[in-house]
């Protein structure tokens, strides 16, 4: 894949193709994450909602494994209510688009890579049939950055001010934010074109995004 396909692509699917092997298992379980979120409305049983929930306090360290494994088995009861599918043969009986999300989305960190497409996929399913699903290459950007060309945070960039700010955006989901976050780095020497358009832009963004997270030194 070049960079300017990187740019400029609309299939996620060579997309997260280019990325095995590349990414963490954080940053794809909150892709996953984020597909979810863009179905909410179909996840109508709690338990798969906080299965959700829990996927992503897992991905910042605040559940453990456990916990994660807790919440798959719940959200798969739920999902034992909801039509069969015709994917996924071994999961036939509790299978949806909206499980595979989840399920996706609660993975093992061995396996989040393997259901990441599956997510994806899910979110394509799961629209209505007279609402085209939304375009999900500017989320996998907003969390991948460019692969290509990555970024490294100059400590110099990285006051007090810029980081405290930074873990409020992030905590409290606050990204219309982000470009006073932008304005803070520029302060502290930032030039890099990249990292300030990017939080200068209108997103989409989420949790793992690629700019907010060199800040806080999340991989």
């Amino acid at each position: 894949m070049t960079e300017a396909q990187w740019l400029a692509g609309t299939d996620p699917a060579p997309m997260l193709e280019f990325l095995r092997g590349k990414a963490s298992s954080r940053k794809l379980r909150l892709l996953c994450v984020t597909c979810c979120h863009l179905i909410w409305p179909r996840l109508l049983d709690k338990r798969s909602r906080k299965a959700v929930a829990a996927a992503e306090q897992y991905a910042d360290g605040l559940v453990a494994e456990q916990g994660l494994k807790a919440a798959w088995d719940a959200a798969r009861q739920a999902a034992r209510k909801s039509r069969p599918s015709r994917r996924r043969a071994k999961y036939r009986q509790v299978s949806t688009p909206e499980w595979d999300a989840v399920s996706a989305a609660t993975a093992d960190d061995s396996l989040v890579e393997y259901f990441a497409p599956e997510a994806v996929q899910a979110v394509l399913e799961a629209g209505d049939p007279e609402e085209p699903p939304p375009p999900l290459c500017p989320f996998i950007r907003d969390i991948f950055g460019n692969p290509l060309r990555p970024v490294a945070a100059d400590p110099r960039w990285l006051t007090s001010t810029a980081v405290a700010l930074a873990q409020t955006i992030y905590g409290d989901r606050a990204f219309d934010r982000l470009p006073i976050l932008a304005d803070a780095l520029e302060d502290a020497g930032c030039d890099d074109y990249d990292v300030l358009g990017h939080l200068r832009g209108e997103g989409p963004h989420v949790r793992g995004c690629w700019a907010l997270d060199l800040v806080l030194g999340k991989g």
